[in-house]
């Protein structure tokens, strides 16, 4: 289904630049069309195609008619995405901290409060930088003392 609605806002999109492209390509040539010719030019008819500037009108309007609105349901339709792409961003990181911080405490109540960076790594599932990081900023959060051993283990000690 997303797939679907990122194809239709892409030719919506499309369509609508196409047309009020068109229109104001027509506006222009108009404008063009109808300055004056500049004094020495000789042998210049001085005539207004008036069917070419009621063709090029008739293009201006359509041009707007069409490009607008579709243009206007193409953002629509991509400011929709961009939104719902968020609020599953969002969801998304908050049943990570869940999860994070469920795991957490439960390592904690079952080490009697304390915990191993390699162990935590392990029962997360995450690199142990990202683990680190969050034992870090729980330990600083909690007041927990660390020890690092000689092999270069980390230790929390928090406080139950």
């Amino acid at each position: 289904m997303k797939t679907a609605e990122k194809l239709a806002a892409g030719w919506l999109l499309t369509l609508g630049f196409m047309f009020t492209t068109l229109s104001f390509s027509a506006v222009m040539e108009k404008n063009t069309m109808l300055e004056p010719i500049p004094p020495g030019v000789e042998d210049a008819p001085d005539y207004q195609n008036i069917d070419a500037a009621s063709t090029l009108d008739n293009t201006a309007i359509n041009g707007l008619i069409l490009g607008l609105p579709t243009s206007v349901l193409g953002i629509w339709l991509t400011m929709g995405l961009y939104r719902r792409s968020q609020q599953e961003k969002k969801a998304l990181q908050e049943q990570t901290s869940d999860r994070l911080q469920s795991t957490f405490y439960r390592m904690i109540q079952e080490k009697n409060g304390s915990i191993t960076l390699l162990g935590f790594a392990m029962q997360s599932q995450l690199p142990p930088a990202d683990a680190r990081k969050y034992l870090d900023q729980q330990a600083k959060l909690f007041n927990a003392n660390f020890k690092v051993s000689e092999e270069g283990g980390i230790s929390y000690y928090f406080d139950v």
